[in-house]
This record gives structure tokens, sequence and C-alpha cells, in this order.
């Protein structure tokens, strides 16, 4: 923290020394009021939209800056009395809404420093060797852009020497990974906001600068509230599967079988409902542990999850109870597919940790199936209840097999007699 400090200040008395030392602010009083209010006023408005990002402990800006231009058109004077203006009034908005970091009066002074020192920098590059460019079919904006990718490197390598010195940056390939997160097409932006402010300020056109201004805020408001909007969504989405996934085997749980419950209730399809559970799994508990159990459960989660099509459902609907919704099927390839289940649990076993050795566990499972169309009649809920008496039916003729009944079959049969 110390040599981060000291490189904070260090860059801030040499942005220092660079103002005291150059040349006094070249244009009129009442003309760098003009352009040091404008900018102050509208850096103010574009703060709480800048765009930050968090590594390690310090926080990194990604937003637009208007220091290159104004730098440019005022000389480093101009540009650190404008510069420390605004970023002492950032400081104590944060301080009054209590956003500030507990390093922000350092931070503060980080800002003034790196900003001024290298647009200072950018402004005598610009006097040397803007006539060289001249010449050049878009020369102004090539300088532009390499004045921006100067700025940026520079201000890359300062925040690598302070991540190193706290410890947040510890090998060559994460400082190499910083530089490279910069985009170009950032610095493009960066570049030709900047080169229009100065060319408006130079020819003193002061309602297009303010419309650019404007422009801006307007753009950076509209990203701002539909990135805000996208990351909303993005929550939204994240806690409702979190809401709706059973954390054991990272399936659909009971809940959200509900839901689908009364989706698929209005949709009249052909489907099958599916209950199965783990035969005599008690007795894996108790002769191992409820741990053991769990990776059983887990184990037949997976297997089931694996011959699923996409349009299906897997749902952990009890303890070591699954429900499955087979659609877009007939009923004898339901019934099939359970088949293939049974025999893949047959032949499959389950390596589980006890008592600090591998120990191998097989299981059988049985399986009720009710196929039928879904209806008035025959409602989801009704029919996971004539499931459910499938899979009791099976328990009771051994285990490890299926029951099951084509109720659409005894449907139409049914309507054909009346």
């Amino acid at each position: 923290m110390l040599k981060a400090n000291i490189l904070t200040f260090l860059l801030f008395f040499a942005s220092l020394a660079a103002a005291i030392g150059s040349r006094p602010i070249s244009i009129e009083n009442n003309l760098y009021m003009k352009a040091f209010l404008l900018y102050l006023l509208f850096s103010c408005l574009y703060h709480h939209l800048r765009i930050t990002s968090k590594n390690g402990s310090t926080s990194v800006d990604y937003g637009i800056s208007y220091s290159l231009s104004i730098g440019l058109f005022t000389g480093p004077l101009g540009l650190f009395i404008f510069e420390t203006f605004y970023r002492f009034i950032v400081f104590f908005y944060k301080k009054v809404t209590k956003t500030a970091d507990h390093h922000e009066f350092t931070d503060t002074f980080y800002n003034i420093g790196a900003f001024v020192l290298n647009n200072s920098i950018a402004f005598y590059l610009f006097h040397t060797y803007y006539p060289k460019f001249q010449g050049v079919p878009f020369g102004f904006w090539i300088l532009m852009f390499l004045l921006v990718t100067v700025t940026s490197v520079l201000s890359d390598l300062y925040l690598v020497l302070i991540f190193y010195f706290l410890g947040d940056i510890k090998t060559g390939k994460e400082a190499i990974d910083f530089f490279k997160s910069r985009s170009v097409l950032d610095m493009g932006k960066l570049s030709f906001t900047n080169g229009l402010l100065f060319l408006f300020l130079q020819e003193q056109k002061w309602e297009m600068l303010i419309s650019l201004f404007i422009l801006n805020y307007l753009v950076s408001r509209s990203f701002v509230s539909k990135s805000q909007h996208i990351q909303n969504k993005i929550e939204r989405d994240r806690f409702e599967q979190m809401a709706y996934t059973d954390f054991l085997t990272g399936v659909f749980n009971r809940a959200f079988m509900d839901k689908k419950m009364e989706e698929l209730n209005q949709t009249g399809e052909y489907l099958g409902i599916v209950v199965a559970d783990i035969d005599k799994f008690k007795q894996i508990n108790d002769n191992y542990n409820h741990a053991v159990g769990d990776q059983v459960i887990q184990h037949f989660a997976a297997t089931l999850k694996s011959y699923i099509l996409m349009d299906d459902y897997l749902f952990r609907s009890g303890g070591e109870e699954f429900t499955l919704f087979l659609r877009h099927r007939h009923f004898e390839q339901c019934a099939a597919l359970i088949e293939t289940i049974l025999q893949s649990l047959e032949s499959s076993k389950v390596n589980v940790e006890y008592k600090g050795e591998t120990a191998t566990i097989h299981y059988t499972s049985s399986f009720g199936l009710y196929f039928f169309k879904v209806n008035e009649i025959v409602s989801m809920e009704k029919g996971y209840v004539y499931a459910d008496q499938l899979l009791l039916q099976s328990k009771q003729l051994g285990r490890n097999r299926l029951s099951s009944t084509n109720g659409a079959k005894v449907s139409e049969t049914n309507h054909q007699l009346v």
C-alpha cells in the first residue's frame, strides 16, 4: 500500500510540475472560463454514467474522459485547474452520498496526476507532430488516435504498477492480460469525441460543442439503462433458476414441477408421466451414511438426465424420487426408453468414498409410466397420481421393473363405445 501511495503522489507532483513549468494558459480568460464551466458541468453530469470495474481492492474507470480535448486547448496548466476542481467535486459528492471507497482521497490525487501528466505529454506531442500530419489524409484523426493510444498505455502502466504493489497483479502474464483488456473501439470513441470537441473549441462553436456533450450523455445514459435492464434480467433469471433447481442433483425441483404442470395443462398434448425411485434406498443409508446416499441419488439423476431430450423435463420430486415428463412420443416409445434406462441402471455401479476407502454400490430402480392426453378429464396432477400408483405397483411386483398404462388408448376406446 505504501509503494502504491508513493507512486500516486509522484504522479500528482509530476503533473503539478508539468502545469507550473508550462507556458501560461494561451487563451483569453473569458474563453477559458466558458470552456472550463461547460466541461465541468458535463463531466459532472456524465460521472454517474461511467463504467467502473473492480480489480482486487481498486476500481478501474472505463468511462469517456474529456481531458485530452481541454488539455490540447488550454495547455497543462488549464488542464490541471480543471482536473483538480472536477476530481474534488466528485470526491465530495461521494463523501456526501456515502459511496466513497476508503482510499477515495488517495484515488483523487491519482486521477488528477495521471490525467494531467498523460494529457500534458499529449499536448506537447500534438504541437510537435501536428504540422507533419497536416499533409496526410485524415492526418488530424490519425494523430488523435495515436495520442489516445499513448495516454491509454501510460494509464495502464501506472495501474499495473499500483496493482503490483497492492498484490492484485503477481505475474507478467496478468500484467499483459491487463494491457490487452484495453478496447480499440473505446480508444476510437475517445479519439473522435475529443477530436470533435477540440475542433469545436478552436472554432468557438459552442452550440455544436454542447450538442456533442448532450449526444454523448444521451447515448451513455441509454447504454447504461439497457445494460442495467439486461443485468436485472440476468439476476432475475439466476434467482429463478436457484428457486427452481435442486441443489444436490442440479435438476429441477418440485416447485418447478408444479409450475410446469399448470403450463402443460393448457396444451392438450399427449405425454408420458414417469415416477421413479431407487429400490431399497433406506438400506444404502443404513449400511453406509447419508453422504453416500447423496452420491447414489446424484448418479441416478445424472443417468435419467442423460436419456431425456430437450423438450422433456426431469424433476426431483421427493427424497430419492424423480419424475419425468416425456413429450412428443408415442406410448411405445416412452415404455422402450424406460426399459433402456432400467437395463443401464442394472449394469451400472457407483464408486463412493466411505471411511477413507472406495466402495462400489450397485442399485436398481422402479418406474411407473402413465401415458395420456392432457385434457379436462385427466389433468397433469391426476396423471402424476396415476404414475405414482403404477410405481407402487412395480414395488409390489418385486422392484426393478416398469409398470405402465396407456391412458390415451383407454380414453379413445371409451370414446368410441360412447
